[in-house]
């Protein structure tokens, strides 16, 4: 038991060590950090445009799907519309046509 105790001591902080050597500590770096994200020029790389370019295509196939999803939603509820009334109808004993 004191083998499997120290164990663990000993694997987290192995682990504890290598997560906080990859964080930041410098606020200015985490500053600095936005504004260079946003004013990056092209990037020559063609892997890097490949990736950018799967994900625009990605973003106007999500844009087409969510306005083909309104379409279906509006047509869905007036399917839903239709049946309901002709199901309260068929319980009330009216009969449709």
């Amino acid at each position: 038991m004191k083998r499997f105790i120290a164990a663990m001591l000993v694997g987290t902080a192995a682990i504890a060590s290598s997560a906080w050597a990859q964080t930041t500590t410098e606020p200015a770096a985490n500053a600095a950090q936005p504004a260079a994200t946003t004013a990056q020029p092209a990037n020559t790389d063609a892997i890097v445009q490949m990736r950018a370019q799967i994900a625009a295509a990605n973003a106007e196939y999500n844009k087409k799907v969510a306005a083909a999803k309104k379409v279906f939603d509006s047509k869905k509820a007036a399917a839903a519309k239709v049946r309901d009334e002709k199901v309260a109808a068929a319980r009330n004993g009216v009969p449709t046509q």
